[in-house]
């Protein structure tokens, strides 16, 4: 019984190659070696870095400003009370 998943025709992943090993063993030490040597520089730079993630997280979490309330169930948006069966304390139905 032959087990083979790679077809004939395709030539086989690079990641499950040795160069790729290679690649990520050479990529690690490189790694470890710019943490070490640059880690004042890094740990100065973090808190730029933390306010810089605020805004890219917003654009890519909402899409954008246009997707603000908007949901996909199709039902009023988040913090829209006029279609609200729910009463605030106080109002008459």
């Amino acid at each position: 019984m032959d087990h083979d998943h790679e077809t004939p025709d395709q030539p086989p992943s690079f990641w499950s190659s040795r160069n790729a090993v290679g690649l990520l063993v050479i990529g690690a030490v490189a790694a470890y070696y710019l943490m070490t040597e640059h880690l004042a520089h890094f740990t100065g730079a973090l808190p730029w870095l933390l306010l810089l993630a605020c805004p890219l997280m917003h654009v890519f979490m909402h899409h954008g400003h246009g997707a603000h309330g908007h949901r996909q169930g199709g039902g009023p948006p988040i913090g829209d009370s006029s279609k609200s069966s729910n009463p605030r304390p106080g109002e008459s139905v």
